[in-house]
Formats: C-alpha cells, sequence, structure tokens
C-alpha cells in the first residue's frame, strides 16, 4: 500500500514560536510529542516570505518568480497574479499515481475575482476568489476552501458552488473537523493526499478564542524588540494574540493526530507541520513578514511517519524543496519542471541530500531569498519614472551561518545597499556588517546571487 500524505501548514507561523524550542511563551504539548516522534529542520527557509510566492512554489518546487507570483494574488495590479494551470502541482503528479487529492483552508493562489467583475457571484471582496472546479484548483479534486480572508471567527469557504459556506467557529477548528471528515468518507482503497492550510496566526491578531489567549502565562520579548515596544500594552496584547492562536493551533493538531493514531492511519500517513513566512512581531520594530530578518524567513518544518528518522538536522530546506522531497519520500517521480532539490536521504538517514535540476548552483550550501514591491502605492513612483519595480526591493543569500542581502529598496530613489549578517556570533542580527560592491564578501556572495538571477530570469538590479 502506497503511503498517504497530510501537510498541515499556518499563515504568519515563525519557527521559535513553538513549545519544544522554549524559547517564546506557548504551549504546543501535540507539537512537542509530534517534534520527538519526527525530524525537525532547524533551517527550513522561505525563499520569498509572503503568502501567494511561497504557497506556489511549495506546491510546484519552482521559484516564485518564474511562476508568475512575483508578489500576492491582489487587486490594483496591472496584471492578473495568480498561480497559472499550466504549471504541474504536487497533486498533479500524485493524482496521475492514483491518489486521491484534496485541500483545506486558505488557497491565495487564484487572481483575485474582483479583477473581472465588480460584483462577483460568490460574493468574493478584496483580494478573496472562489475557485471553480477545474484546472485552477491545480489537481485537487476535494476543495474546500477561500482566495484570501482574514475573518478568522466568522471564517466563509466555497466548494462546488458559488454559495459562501459560513459555519461560524474559528477557521482552524473547522478545517481540522473537515478533514477528519474527508478521511473517514474517502476511499479506503486509495492512498490520500491532503493540504491543510490554517490561516491563524496570521493578522488580524486578536480574532482568537480567548481561552487561548488566556493560556499564554508569559510575554516574554526577543532581545530585538526595541525598548519602546517593551512597556507598549497594545504591543504585548497583539504578542499575547499570536501565541494564543498558536496555542488553540496546537489543540486542533492534537484533535487530527489523534484521530491518525486511533483509526491505524498514521501507520501509512506521513505527516508534515510547517507554515508560509513568519512573523516579525515586534523584532526590529517591525511587524509582519517581507523581509529578510530570521523572524520572516525562518518557518518550522517537522515530518514523521513511516521510514521517517527521529532528531534534528541543520540541513538548509528552501520552499521549493518541499515538493520535491515529499514526491521521493512517498516513491512518485519527480517532475522535470521542479527547481529544487530532494532531501529524501536527510529525512531517512541518510548523509546527503539528491540535488535536483540545478546542479550548477551549490544549492545544498545556500538558499536564494527575494522580495519585490508589489502594493499599487509602492508602484506607483516606478510607473511615474518608466522603471521596472521587479528590479527592486531586496534579493539575498541564506547560508547556515550568514544572510547576505542587497538591497535596492522599494522607491526608485532608495541608495542600494549590502548587508552581511553573522548569524552565530549575532543570532539577533542587531550589528550588520555594511558591505560595499567592490569588498571582497560581496563580490564572492554576488556571484551567487547572479546565478540565481540568470536560472530565474529576474530582472533585479546588481
Amino acid at each position: 500500500m502506497k503511503k498517504n500524505i497530510i501537510y498541515i501548514f499556518a499563515d504568519q507561523w515563525r519557527k521559535e514560536a513553538i513549545g519544544f524550542e522554549q524559547k517564546e511563551p506557548v504551549k504546543t504539548p501535540n507539537m512537542d510529542r509530534f517534534a520527538e516522534n519526527g525530524l525537525v529542520f532547524d533551517n527550513a527557509i522561505s525563499t520569498y516570505p509572503l503568502c501567494s510566492p511561497h504557497r506556489g512554489a511549495l506546491l510546484t518546487g519552482k521559484y516564485p518568480y518564474t511562476l508568475g507570483l512575483w508578489t500576492n494574488c491582489k487587486t490594483g495590479l496591472d496584471e492578473h497574479v495568480m498561480l497559472k494551470p499550466q504549471e504541474v502541482s504536487i497533486a498533479d503528479v500524485l493524482k496521475d499515481n492514483g491518489y486521491q487529492t484534496a485541500y483545506i483552508g486558505k488557497w491565495h493562489l487564484d487572481a483575485s475575482e474582483l479583477n473581472f467583475d465588480d460584483k462577483p457571484e460568490s460574493g468574493a471582496i478584496g483580494w478573496d476568489a472562489y475557485t471553480p472546479a477545474g484546472e485552477r484548483r491545480m489537481g485537487f479534486d476535494y476543495f474546500l476552501s477561500y482566495g484570501a480572508m482574514d475573518k478568522h471567527l466568522n471564517p466563509h469557504y466555497w466548494q462546488d458552488t458559488n454559495d459562501k459556506i459560513e459555519p461560524g467557529i474559528w477557521s482552524p477548528a473547522y478545517e481540522t473537523d473537515k478533514a477528519v471528515e474527508y478521511i473517514k468518507e474517502r476511499d479506503k482503497e486509495k492512498p490520500f493526499c491532503m493540504f491543510i492550510s490554517w490561516n491563524p496566526p496570521h493578522p488580524p491578531l486578536e480574532l482568537v478564542p480567548s481561552r487561548y489567549v488566556d493560556e499564554v502565562d508569559s510575554k516574554t520579548l526577543k532581545r530585538n524588540v526595541p525598548g519602546q515596544l517593551v512597556n507598549n500594552q497594545l504591543f504585548l496584547d497583539q504578542c499575547a494574540n499570536y501565541y494564543g492562536a498558536i496555542n488553540g493551533l496546537d489543540e486542533q493538531f492534537g484533535k487530527l493526530m489523534a484521530y491518525l493514531s486511533d483509526t491505524g492511519i498514521a501507520e501509512d500517513t506521513i505527516v508534515v507541520l510547517s507554515a508560509d513566512h513568519g512573523e516579525m512581531l515586534g523584532s526590529h520594530g517591525l511587524m509582519g513578514k517581507n523581509v529578510w530578518y530570521e523572524e520572516s524567513i525562518k518557518i518550522p518544518f517537522i515530518i514523521s511517519g513511516p521510514g521517517v528518522c527521529e532528531g534534528r538536522t541543520d540541513e538548509l530546506l528552501s520552499s521549493i524543496d518541499h515538493m520535491p522531497t515529499i514526491l521521493d519520500l512517498l516513491e512518485v517521480k519527480r517532475p522535470k519542471s521542479v527547481h529544487g532539490r530532494s532531501l529524501k536521504n536527510i529525512v531517512v538517514n541518510s548523509k546527503e541530500s539528491n540535488l535536483a535540476n540545478m546542479e550548477d548552483i551549490t544549492s545544498s550550501d545556500c538558499i536564494f531569498l527575494s522580495m519585490i514591491p508589489g502594493m499599487p502605492d509602492l508602484i506607483e513612483p516606478f510607473r511615474q519614472r518608466g522603471l521596472n519595480n521587479k528590479a527592486y526591493g531586496w534579493r539575498g543569500i541564506r547560508t547556515k551561518t550568514h544572510t547576505y542581502v542587497v538591497d535596492n529598496g522599494c522607491h526608485p530613489d532608495d541608495i542600494q545597499r549590502r548587508y552581511l549578517y553573522d548569524l552565530i556570533n549575532d543570532p539577533y542580527q542587531l550589528e550588520p556588517e555594511v558591505l560595499k560592491p567592490l569588498d571582497k564578501e560581496s563580490q564572492y556572495y554576488d556571484v551567487i546571487l547572479q546565478k540565481y538571477l540568470v536560472i530565474t530570469q529576474d530582472p533585479f538590479l546588481i
């Protein structure tokens, strides 16, 4: 019997916000137990720490820019950003290999409906979208989802019609219940692939059941949170809400894992617990994501199941590596379109990982990072001067020990800057080395960066 795969990921969940790390005030006994019985990646990195770009890379194993996902799927742009159905997704591959496929939760890979209709029949507003059955579901047959919606306590979904489904409960609770329901009702003679996408702890942070927030017994702040926030009660309340949401996710995770264990399904199922990107939560005075700091780019990645070893690894894992690694573990051939590499050998306790289609780059030693200014108000100054906003933003290289960044800024008048962070001696990234283009460190990393720019056809001005 082929192995099943359940891939669970939360939105905006940073790596250290989990109990067993003992660094932030969360209580996650179910996730901690899962980690004890699985493999924890300590260097899982979101190659583009933003929702749509990471999600596209996750499902296809390709760099976001090559997918046309240079920013979030949204309104107000000159083009319709979406994951094009011509791309090959993990669900496409597994479906062709006899798997049942299911997706539950936040999608954010389809073009926003307001780009095409002022009053969509689905009732979608803002960046949201109903994705009807067909090729835009990227190979997922069972599809209970929405595009982009942040009403965590009063969520809505679409399935196979324009009619909204409004369960009236916290979104992760509903999604987990529907996941269990799907597993119960599936064809028991076939393997299944299920993706569950929880939106919390994505903002609005206050939209979390109070009982989870009440469990937060500490408001310990990281050393890189500036002093003016330490006594800011509004900020501290938001921190408590963030951690409370993670406490709630742990309860839902425990519910799902208990069902898998009680029914014996766990014996034939690989489970992954991860996120699309992190959250700054006051570090360096910032909230949100889309920056190169560890709090933004570093994500949980824990895997457990038949054949998976136990422990921790410092192996670098990029967004583009998830798909080929999972396919390899399921003994399914990877499509040639994949940019990432399989880390199956790491997962099953071998010494070396496998390079996929990028042998000319030392991709086992570094991860390519990127961000492009994508909000309409940021793009407008570039448009007025006839400039390509996609040549700006920042690009970077993350190794096991350093982060190198070339920052062109988000406005045409911004001056290019280069930073090198020593993650071993300066883990909070408080003292970057400011470099010039002709410095030897810049020249070393720029050669690597340029190779990635060529492969991804990225117009970034280096």
